[in-house]
């Protein structure tokens, strides 16, 4: 099979070679301290194809009552984050698919609502850091097919991933993440009644619903990637359910109807439409929801990406393949 490459990417592919020297890169980030770093070898950071900002995060987005939502199709997915004393909000990945980054302020609180379609990783965080509050963009970068983003004080670059600034002033900073979970629409509404909240379609001019990654969660190889495959046999775009450094395969979860171990508890329920099978979002195959919980019910930081990201970013982590 040939590589994937995404539809928006094709065009800046086949008219710049890839670069990943650090005095070229200079002239697009004059900011970014590039003697700093914990990155081993420059290689591994490669362009996805836009230019900085040419995946436009979103700041201060807006949003209505899920009773005034009529866009949105009931499987499709969106993440949620809820916190303490806040009502629900829903982010829709109809719009984080084409943005990635979601900068948001919940009760005082100002977050980072983040998805890599390359990696499936939906993270959100905590935009408070040591050296102040944060604001985070798209840099057009890869590593390990990962997302890179970079803060717009410093110009320092941080893995999607993991929450980490591996370039820069910052190099070494972890971000705090914060619990959310990617759902149904229908579900989160469902639960919501009218009291939730589900952000607005921005802006933009683009194509909201669509999916520009068609077929690439079932393709073979992920894009832009050299890193070793996961062990176990396990397909490098399966879904694992990411807890710390531990990571359960998908379809074991939904074999089992949910699985309790190492102190959490993984529950998976029908009816979430994939966003990176087909050209339209919502007709996608039904991947399910996953929940994680510790023992007193609380939701439990966690993410659902693809395998090979885990064990890109995870090398030593623990395969939960087997009760």
């Amino acid at each position: 099979m040939h590589r994937f490459i995404p539809l928006f990417a094709a065009a800046f592919l086949v008219a710049s070679p890839v670069v990943s020297q650090p005095d070229v890169w200079k002239r697009e980030w004059p900011g970014t301290d590039f003697s700093r770093k914990t990155v081993d070898n420059w290689a591994e950071i490669q362009s996805g194809g836009p230019p900085r900002d040419g995946i436009p995060a979103i700041d201060a987005p807006k949003f209505h009552e899920t009773s005034a939502e009529t866009t949105l199709q009931p499987n499709e997915p969106v993440m949620t984050v809820a916190l303490s004393g806040q009502p629900e909000r829903a982010y829709p990945i109809r719009y984080l698919i084409w943005h990635e980054i979601v900068n948001d302020s919940i009760g005082g609180v100002p977050v980072a609502v983040t998805f890599c379609p390359l990696c499936n990783s939906a993270v959100t965080f905590d935009r408070r850091t040591a050296h102040g509050v944060l604001t985070f963009g798209v840099s057009g970068k890869l590593r390990n097919s990962d997302m890179v983003m970079f803060d717009r004080e410093t110009e320092s670059w941080w893995q999607q991933a993991v929450g980490l600034a591996i370039v820069g002033d910052l190099t070494g900073t972890e971000l705090t993440m914060l619990p959310g979970w990617m759902e149904s629409w229908r579900e989160f509404k469902t639960r919501n009644g009218a009291s939730g909240l589900v952000m607005q379609q921005p802006a933009a001019g683009r194509p909201y619903g669509r999916n520009p990654y068609q077929g690439y969660d079932s393709s073979a190889r992920p894009f832009l990637y050299n890193g070793e495959m996961p062990p176990h046999g396990i397909a490098p775009v399966a879904r694992v359910v990411r807890v710390g450094n531990r990571a359960w395969p998908v379809a074991r979860v939904r074999a089992a109807g949910g699985v309790s171990e190492a102190g959490v508890h993984i529950s998976w329920e029908s009816g979430q439409a994939s966003a990176l099978d087909t050209g339209e979002i919502a007709r996608g195959r039904d991947v399910g929801t996953i929940r994680v919980r510790d023992a007193q019910g609380r939701d439990v930081v966690h993410d659902v990406m693809f395998a090979f990201a885990f064990h890109a970013f995870w090398p030593d982590g623990e395969w939960m393949i087997a009760p």
